[in-house]
């Protein structure tokens, strides 16, 4: 996706560099519109460095009488080319203009041009934030549909405190995925049901076997489906997550208890994606009161879980199954090892073990191993740029599935 990012004059305009890079990891293209009081704080070298882009910043950059009249119409075309229109820190000034249509420096041209999803992060003191001229070109942009990040409250430049600082970095970055994600709605037609978390085996009434999953890549995929339209049924073992809002969640503990949820709910489901950590073991006996610490050593006897994904590849019918697959090495060959044995669609694999990557992580590393033979490399990437890969992989598999019958 091809993202304008609008920089105004604010002391936040700094955080904008950052923010760039966040937006190009998650795999978009930033074309980066600076205003003349924006260069004030940071200057267009910073983002062409950082985008490969030049930064734009006036709308008549040129002596040239050619180069002038290419640049002035240069809006029509950065707004015509972009996907979404994000104006991060928004001042004040900014946002009067956009309400009211004033068209004097290249963003606001722009924006005039520009037909698709708008996010705007506003950033300011907080009584110009809280001035009823503020708050009622606020409500103009919201009624056109435009996406407001509120900011945050706390110390402000100016000495002063309250709200009107820059909203946070990842939270600028999840209302860009909403905002494009919404804009799609590919996925109307799916009723997908998803695993996600760990499983608990209880080992007496206080312990349990269990790994590291946090349920960040599950819950990310959930939200990004639900934001493309989808029906999500979201099984869920235990974690620390507040669920996608408009998701049907059930939450469950062992792995048993999770076979059983899926296959209670598996009749409405168009897809399966089993993002869950299933317990591979579970203790053949559950004690019933706590097990006493003492000096001698103590066995488990271990008994393998029931392997949900091998039963779905089994019972699927003509849904579209998708697996993921753990592994701290040869991470292509045992996804691909994998799609097979377990008659998937496709199969994620996720290299776990290393630093800022994997369980309990904000971000992965994985590749996608396809049915068709085709083996995409997502690379690292933040957990939600990952859903909407393999997202966007499962709508090619759909759509080649349709077109076979």
């Amino acid at each position: 996706m091809r993202i304008v990012l609008g920089v105004t004059g604010g002391i936040a305009a700094y955080k904008a560099a950052e923010l760039a890079r966040l937006l190009m990891q998650n795999g978009h293209e930033v074309q980066a519109v600076l205003t003349r009081a924006a260069e004030e704080f940071i200057t267009p070298l910073t983002f062409a460095t950082l985008t490969g882009r030049k930064a734009i910043s006036g709308l008549f950059d040129s002596a040239s009488p050619e180069a002038t009249l290419a640049s002035s119409v240069e809006h029509i075309g950065v707004a015509q080319e972009s996907d979404l229109l994000l104006v991060a820190p928004a001042t004040a000034n900014a946002l009067a203009k956009f309400a009211h249509g004033l068209a004097d420096d290249f963003l606001s041209t722009t924006y005039l041009a520009f037909r698709g999803p708008v996010v705007l992060a506003p950033a300011m003191n907080n009584n110009m934030w809280e001035h009823e001229a503020t708050r009622a070109n606020l409500d103009i942009l919201r009624r056109r549909g435009h996406t407001i990040v509120e900011p945050g409250e706390g110390m402000l430049a100016c000495g002063t405190f309250g709200p009107g600082r820059l909203a946070e970095l990842p939270q600028i970055v999840d209302a860009v995925e909403r905002a494009a994600a919404v804009r799609l709605r590919d996925l109307d037609s799916e009723t997908i049901l998803i695993t996600a978390g760990p499983t608990q085996e209880p080992i007496d009434p206080v312990r349990y076997l269990s790994n590291r999953s946090s349920g960040k890549m599950g819950y990310a995929l959930a939200q990004a489906a639900l934001d493309r339209g989808a029906r999500v049924i979201l099984v869920s073992g235990p974690v620390n997550l507040n669920p996608p809002a408009g998701a049907e969640v059930i939450h469950v503990r062992t792995a048993a208890e999770m076979r059983e949820a899926v296959f209670a709910n598996l009749q409405p489901a168009t897809a399966i994606v089993k993002c869950a950590a299933v317990a591979d073991f579970r203790p053949s006996a559950e004690a019933r009161q706590k097990i006493k610490k003492t000096a001698a050593r103590l066995s488990l006897e271990l008994d393998p879980t029931v392997d949900i994904l091998a039963e779905l590849g089994k019972k699927r019918g003509d849904r579209l199954l998708v697996g993921f697959a753990a592994e701290t090495e040869n991470l292509e060959a045992e996804a691909r090892r994998k799609l097979e044995a377990k008659n998937c669609d496709m199969i994620v694999g996720n290299l776990v073990g290393g630093s800022g990557s994997g369980f309990e992580s904000d971000s992965n590393e994985v590749v996608l191993a396809l049915r068709t033979g085709e083996t995409v490399h997502v690379g690292r990437a933040a957990k939600r740029e990952i859903a909407e890969q393999i997202l966007n992989q499962f709508l090619k598999l759909r759509r080649a599935a349709v077109s076979a019958r």
